[in-house]
């Protein structure tokens, strides 16, 4: 075997690879001969089929996979000479073979690159912190008193007004025709909910039961009904019953509607509730400052590949999302040149952070271990109730589904791990400012996929053969 490089530009490397065939024939006579050793043929006894005949009822099989190894092993052969370590997997090609000739392949890929030493101890960062808003916490108990919100006919008769509850009988028509999930009986709609389309609720203003509406509405272009969006629809029916919303008292009767003997409980398990998420946030944005300064201090050039892969995902997510909305090119405001400009930058940003993430936790020997990557799935399995064991076959029969969770938990530990060496000072700042989204959310992803990437192409670069 004989390995040349032919191309090197950058990450990018190309290797021509030679097998004589003095080489491969040899290797189809030992294929055959241990054939040889187990093949029956009708007139021959075990072991005594002439080689002549098995080549040809055989040779074509047994060279293909003769072929099929040595590809293989010259593949690993030249990320293992040339001490490799491939972002993606190899582009391997036949290049030229005949039977009783040279067998050429190439081997085209790109390296990861060599990632700059990263200095933790410069890493500065701000832990934002807000206090708990105690009108917050009377709003959440409004909240949660309103959910258990209760409604009576009034002694009295009276029309429908804001905030009542009112039972009604309807059918909805388009184009003079029904429509699938366009008609209900005994529903009952709170009028200021929001829960009925724009105008609906509205309509049902000043009736009384036994009145009888008609409204004329028009479904909003963002509807996620396709068949209905912007359409005009007609809807006819009549109020059964108009109920009242009956005080609902913050007390301890209501802390034990939701499990707490004590009004005081219920508001301590609000305030933790708040806390946490205000923690959660700081985190967060605390983040975000450590991605943006790794993004701009630390530039090195990255697979293409990998930023093509990344950019795939960005658009398909993108253009999924715009086709469920409605949305075009124009609306966004932005030209569709434009915007793959600027996803394929986010892209770019994803992967480098990525490789800067996979760097540090290999360096540092972070990983997710097995007991984790399990509570990941229970996690996961407990989003389908019902369905676990379906959950958990699914991950284990698909190893690129259990790299989709290993990754956002490696990419936490990395970032816990450079918080706990970072110099990070502590401001305060109201809730509202700790929750204000940048406008460029969009770019703060670190790209766990990317890191993951990258953390698996080591892995596999670590497993090739031995050099010689």
């Amino acid at each position: 075997m004989e390995i040349k490089e032919v191309a090197q530009e950058g990450l990018k490397r190309g290797y021509k690879v030679t097998y004589d065939a003095a080489e491969i024939e040899e290797r189809v006579q030992k294929r055959l001969a241990e054939l040889a050793k187990t093949v029956r043929l009708p007139g021959f006894r075990p072991g005594k089929v002439p080689l002549g005949l098995l080549r040809k009822r055989y040779g074509p099989s047994v060279l293909g996979e003769i072929l099929e190894q040595v590809v293989e092993e010259g593949s690993r052969k030249v990320l293992a000479d040339h001490e490799l370590k491939p972002a993606l997997r190899p582009k391997v090609e036949v290049t030229s073979f005949d039977e009783g000739k040279d067998l050429e392949f190439s081997v085209d890929l790109e390296v990861l690159p060599e990632v700059p030493e990263i200095d933790l101890s410069a890493v500065e960062l701000v832990r934002y912190t807000a206090e708990i808003d105690e009108e917050r916490v009377r709003r959440s108990l409004e909240n949660l008193a309103k959910a258990q919100q209760q409604y009576e006919a009034p002694e009295e008769p009276r029309p429908a007004q804001e905030g009542d509850q009112v039972v009604i009988d309807f059918t909805g028509y388009r184009e003079g025709e029904t429509f699938e999930g366009g008609s209900a009986t005994d529903l009952p709609v709170v009028i200021g909910s929001g829960s009925m389309l724009p105008g609906f609720e509205e309509g049902l203003i000043g009736k009384k039961p036994g009145d009888s509406f008609r409204l004329e509405l028009t479904v909003p272009e963002d509807h996620p009904n396709k068949d209905l969006a912007g359409k005009q629809l007609v809807f006819e029916g009549t109020v059964k019953e108009v109920r009242a919303p009956e005080p609902v008292a913050i007390d301890d009767e209501l802390a034990k509607a939701y499990g707490f003997e004590k009004l005081e409980e219920l508001e301590k398990a609000i305030r933790e509730r708040l806390e946490q998420e205000y923690k959660q946030r700081a985190r967060e944005k605390m983040k975000r400052q450590l991605l943006d300064h790794l993004a701009e201090t630390y530039r090195f050039e990255v697979p293409q590949g990998m930023v093509d892969l990344e950019f795939e995902a960005i658009w398909k997510q993108l253009t999924e999302e715009m086709e469920r909305s409605g949305t075009s090119f124009e609306e966004m405001g932005k030209s569709e040149e434009e915007l793959r400009e600027e996803y394929r930058s986010i892209a770019e940003r994803r992967v480098r952070l990525g490789l800067i993430l996979s760097e540090i936790g290999n360096e540092n020997h972070i990983k997710v271990e097995a007991d984790e990557l399990r509570q990941a799935m229970v996690r996961e399995a407990q989003r389908y109730p019902g369905r676990e064991r379906e959950v958990f076959d699914f991950f284990r029969n698909n190893p690129g589904a259990l790299e989709q969770l290993r990754a956002p938990l490696f990419e936490d530990k990395v970032v816990d791990f450079i918080f706990e060496l970072a110099k990070i000072r502590d401001e305060k700042v109201s809730v509202d400012e700790l929750f204000q989204e940048p406008e460029d959310e969009e770019d703060a992803v670190a790209g766990a996929k990317a890191a993951a990437e990258a953390a698996a192409a080591e892995e596999a670069a670590e497993s090739a053969p031995a050099k010689g």
